[in-house]
């Protein structure tokens, strides 16, 4: 079997906040918006690229500690960081270097999905 990841799907409460976090503060495009069954739904991530989906009206909940996570690579962590918190947005977690070839930390989504923001670092040959 050959499978390639198509998008991950986050069932949120507010469509627009959750549209001016991933689009507005994140950066991800906007693929399309439309309704289906009677609720908003967004694809969101570059051409080529794996999307998040997200389907609002959802009466799931996120726990604190839930283990949901989305991630992203970034080229420069501390560059975020500053990023981030220019635009008031609290670092959850981190930064955290688990081992010497990654750090990362964490914010939370408006539906507190845990949003890990990773720096892989390349080593020269």
């Amino acid at each position: 079997m050959n499978l390639t990841l198509n998008w991950i799907t986050l069932r949120i409460r507010d469509l627009d906040a959750s549209l001016a976090f991933y689009h507005g503060i994140l950066g991800l495009p906007i693929e399309r918006r439309f309704e289906s069954r009677g609720r908003q739904i967004a694809m969101l991530g570059a051409a080529g690229q794996p999307k998040i989906e997200l389907i609002e009206g959802s009466e799931i909940s996120v726990e604190p500690e839930s283990g949901i996570s989305v991630g992203f690579e970034v080229e420069d962590l501390d560059r975020a960081i500053e990023e981030l918190r220019r635009q008031g947005i609290p670092i959850a977690r981190g930064p955290i270097e688990s081992n010497p070839d990654l750090r990362f930390f964490y914010i939370l989504d408006p539906d507190g999905f845990d949003v890990q923001l990773a720096q892989h670092r390349r080593h020269r040959s």
